[in-house]
């Protein structure tokens, strides 16, 4: 996009679209939000499990997760969720040694979820790796635990996208749609393509390396006080990375300082502004672009965000782009369900933004095989541009497209179910 005044773009879009103050040519300050104007979506603490039954390793980093939490709510942050990565162990392992491995998962999700902690095993499938096995284990993982999360590997640096790897995911998802109630099950697996170690969100979280601490974010309201009032793409883009620098750089040195004196490697933040039901993303892009999100321009609004977070002076890890999780984000709920954009069109954007896709909703019915090309087109367009993309796909069960789809879920909007395309 040019540099040209945001007036000037929704004109040629038409004047329908513009707000009485825009149409009046008024031009507010810059708002800025009280207190850090963000949340801590999750602190995740990196370990390294010597074997599924070890709990030494999750007790010590349960003890520091809660003196992290403390020092930074003393600080005036709200955190949110509190989690645990772990190494791949099982990656490889086998459906022998998987299988072996169920009961002590179990009860290392009995443990962690006493705690309200979360914990993700990361990817249990290695790119190339195929067997039936999989995706009944998958499912019965999810069904007999809370918080445990994982994915299947379908792309790698070394390899490329993984034709193998992507049946996998495609199959692992319809068995745990089919095996959770209104398959809530998907929240807790995704397809990983390029995903680094580090990543704090999940459930695409894993870990390498010595005890380390990182952090995500819920911080959509940054993006939209950062946007209120500017005229021109280059003012919102400057705005929004003076206004998350400042922002953040307090709370990175407060957490370098925590994990120097916990002895932990601190991996950054990842800027990704992860959305809530009460601070969308969905919006933040609209107070951009001044359309309803699926217009046009939502392709240039997401580009620029992503280059202001990919730009940003903090240390940074994981993904560090834009999400677009359509089952978390009332406005992006509800333009689906408006119909103004589909799942082609989430393809389109993942090759700007940061995640791919992202708890999209679709028919219960959708076949594995349907999935798996889904997950297949995600996977290319990671290894093609040589970024991290997941894929959390949802079917639905008993949902045809265009059905609405209802969640007892405090993470969940209801929304109707995309067509699978």
């Amino acid at each position: 996009m040019s540099d040209i005044s945001r007036r000037d773009v929704l004109a040629m879009l038409g004047a329908a679209a513009l707000s009485p103050l825009a149409r009046s040519g008024w031009r507010g300050p810059t708002r800025q939000p009280a207190g850090p104007g963000f949340r801590i979506r999750t602190i995740t603490a990196g370990i390294t499990l010597r074997k599924p039954a070890d709990m030494e390793g999750p007790e010590a980093a349960l003890t520091f997760l809660q003196r992290a939490k403390r020092a930074v709510t003393d600080a005036g942050y709200e955190v949110q969720t509190l989690r645990i990565a772990t190494q791949p162990f099982l990656e490889g392992a086998g459906s022998r040694a998987r299988a072996d491995a169920l009961p002590s998962l179990q009860g290392l999700d009995r443990a962690v979820a006493a705690e309200s902690v979360l914990l993700s095993i990361g990817p249990v499938l290695a790119p190339d790796d195929y067997d039936t096995d999989f995706a009944p284990w998958a499912a019965e993982l999810i069904r007999t635990t809370r918080n445990i999360s994982f994915s299947a590997r379908v792309a790698s640096p070394e390899r490329g996208a993984s034709p193998r790897g992507v049946t996998a995911a495609g199959e692992a998802m319809v068995a745990i749609a089919r095996a959770t109630p209104g398959g809530i099950g998907n929240f807790r697996f995704a397809a990983a393509a390029n995903v680094p170690a580090g990543t704090p969100f999940f459930p695409v979280a894993y870990h390498r390396g010595s005890d380390a601490v990182a952090l995500g974010l819920e911080s959509p309201p940054l993006l939209s006080a950062a946007f209120a009032g500017a005229n021109t793409l280059a003012e919102a883009k400057q705005n929004l990375a003076q206004l998350l620098e400042s922002r953040l750089g307090a709370l990175e040195r407060l957490v370098r300082q925590v994990a120097r004196h916990e002895e932990r490697s601190y991996l950054g933040i990842d800027v990704s502004p992860a959305p809530g039901k009460d601070a969308s993303i969905g919006a933040a892009i609209e107070s951009l672009t001044g359309v309803p999100f699926g217009d046009y321009s939502t392709l240039a609004g997401c580009s620029a965000i992503t280059d202001v977070l990919k730009s940003l002076r903090v240390k940074t890890c994981g993904y560090s782009g834009l999400m677009l999780p359509v089952l978390e984000d009332p406005v992006l709920a509800r333009r689906a369900s408006e119909g103004r954009y589909s799942v082609r069109d989430l393809l389109l954007y993942s090759t700007v933004c940061g995640t791919g896709l992202d708890v999209v909703p679709l028919p219960g019915d959708t076949p594995a095989d349907r999935l798996a090309a889904l997950i297949a087109d995600v996977a290319a367009l990671s290894a093609k541009l040589r970024k991290p993309l997941s894929a959390r796909l949802f079917p639905v069960p008993g949902k045809a497209a265009g059905e609405r789809a209802r969640f007892d879920d405090p993470y969940l909007t209801d929304c109707v179910v995309m067509k699978a395309e």
